[in-house]
């Protein structure tokens, strides 16, 4: 049966990463990754961080800190720093990416891998989530 839209929901434009640091999350995406800091500021006594890809427009990523929640709320989301669902994102040269990132000290679960969509390869941030980094397109 075919998806039928609303009409209401255009596109997503932020998804939350709980991260136990914010600052080495920022770190990371933004100094090894090569993402920009795309929102920083309080809220009260949390703090609103986000950070994308560079000079692209589209999804932010929140780099939420489980302190941001109370009570119950609080414990459900620390267990989920090391935890949350795979980041996808799409490279160039998924081979060149690699040996880039490992120079960086980017732990990877494995080499670059042929798939029939394209190559992909998948590592940890320092946090213990994973990144697939996909190549559209491969020769397998």
């Amino acid at each position: 049966m075919p998806q039928q839209s609303t009409g209401h929901i255009s596109r997503i434009t932020h998804f939350a990463l709980i991260v136990e640091d914010q600052e080495e999350a920022l770190d990371f995406y933004t100094e090894t990754l090569g993402f920009e800091k795309k929102e920083d500021s309080e809220m009260g006594e949390d703090r609103w961080l986000t950070v994308a890809p560079a000079g692209r427009d589209g999804v932010h990523v929140i780099l939420r800190s489980p302190a941001w929640f109370g009570g119950k709320d609080a414990d459900r989301f620390s267990h989920l720093v090391g935890h949350n669902p795979m980041i996808g994102l799409a490279v160039d040269d998924c081979h060149a990416t690699y040996d880039d990132l490992r120079e960086r000290g980017v732990e990877f679960v494995s080499e670059p891998q042929e798939r029939e969509y394209g190559v992909e390869v998948i590592a940890l941030d320092p946090e213990g989530n994973e990144l697939l980094f996909v190549e559209p397109g491969g020769t397998a």
